[in-house]
């Protein structure tokens, strides 16, 4: 009957019976269902997953069902997050398109695609950015995915964005938050700002990115070695989606140098980002990845929410975080 809610015939006759006979242990389960001692156990595994069960506050190491109103607003609840995470994997894949048109080109070097250059090594890469900054005439738009930039590739970029700026260029870069503990990479921010420039901060980027007056960008084939390789688009319709995906993130991002927001939810950006990424499932080292933090901080992170919503276990997590409106539902 609760199938559908994640709750099996035989786990669900457990609960019932437990409902039912509250001081049953595994042997008087087994007699009142005559089913093996392995069937019930199983069963007790299963519902302590979906907290439905619990241990007793009067005595250890005993076994209670909770009441049936919790439980099954515990499930409801567990199947509004699975569809919610669904939804955030299809939203995750859609801002992922611009890095998948990169590995289809990189996959297929020897079929000529129009609007698609490759540039293989890191000299490639470096010599036609220069060549493209060189002829940039109104906008540079940039991801910057990843921790704090070295003090020496900061130094290096000055006089290409003085450059820039001199000829009236507008230029916006989006980096990570994480970047925000890198003080040099603070400095720089402020330094390019003084000069017109315009950074701010989210918590994800999708890819490394540039895009030149709206009619060309570069994009590496691997988010893990930017310098292995590189694809220049020039497709209208490339163009048209990689910009709108930019302006999208570039609304919902912080200014660097500013304070921290909260949403409505009591959330700041990185902790909405977190909750995000453990619905789709991801480990902490992935989330760590993707925040560019270290695997301690991101644990520390997770750990940090579950304890906000006194979830013992990640599932209960995102269960309570529906409830809480931390997760978008699909009403």
């Amino acid at each position: 009957m609760l199938a559908t809610l994640g709750l099996n015939a035989t786990a669900e006759a457990v609960y019932r019976t437990m409902l039912a006979h509250p001081r049953s242990g595994v042997r008087a389960l087994n007699e009142h269902l005559g089913m093996p001692e392995a069937e019930v156990r199983a069963s007790l595994d299963l519902l302590s997953e979906l907290a439905l069960i619990r241990p007793s506050f009067e005595h250890e190491g005993e076994l209670r069902a909770v009441s049936p109103e919790v439980g099954m607003e515990l499930l409801m609840a567990r199947q509004q997050a699975e569809l919610a995470a669904q939804q955030l994997r299809i939203e995750a894949s859609r801002a992922a398109a611009a890095q998948l048109i990169a590995e289809f080109a990189d996959l297929s070097p020897a079929v000529a695609s129009p609007g698609v250059e490759q540039l293989v090594g890191l000299d490639e890469i470096r010599t036609r950015i220069t060549g493209l900054a060189h002829g940039v005439r109104t906008e540079l738009m940039t991801f910057a995915p990843g921790g704090g930039h070295r003090p020496e590739t900061l130094e290096a970029s000055k006089p290409s964005d003085l450059a820039l700026l001199g000829r009236g260029v507008r230029m916006r870069s989006l980096f990570q938050d994480s970047v925000r503990n890198s003080q040099p990479t603070v400095a720089y921010a402020a330094w390019l700002g003084e000069l017109g420039g315009e950074v701010r901060t989210a918590p994800d980027l999708p890819t490394r990115l540039m895009i030149f007056d709206r009619t060309t960008a570069v994009i590496p084939v691997s988010s893990d070695d930017s310098s292995a390789g590189a694809v220049v688009l020039t497709g209208q319709g490339t163009l048209m989606a990689l910009c709108a995906l930019f302006e999208n993130l570039w609304t919902g991002a912080r200014p660097l140098g500013t304070s921290e927001e909260r949403d409505e939810a009591g959330l700041n950006a990185q902790e909405a980002t977190v909750i995000r990424l453990l619905a789709q499932g991801l480990t902490d080292e992935a989330i760590a990845k993707r925040l560019a933090v270290s695997p301690r901080t991101a644990r520390r992170l997770a750990n940090s929410l579950m304890e906000r919503l006194g979830a013992a276990s990640r599932f209960e997590f995102g269960a309570r975080a529906v409830q809480r409106g931390w997760l978008p539902t699909t009403e």
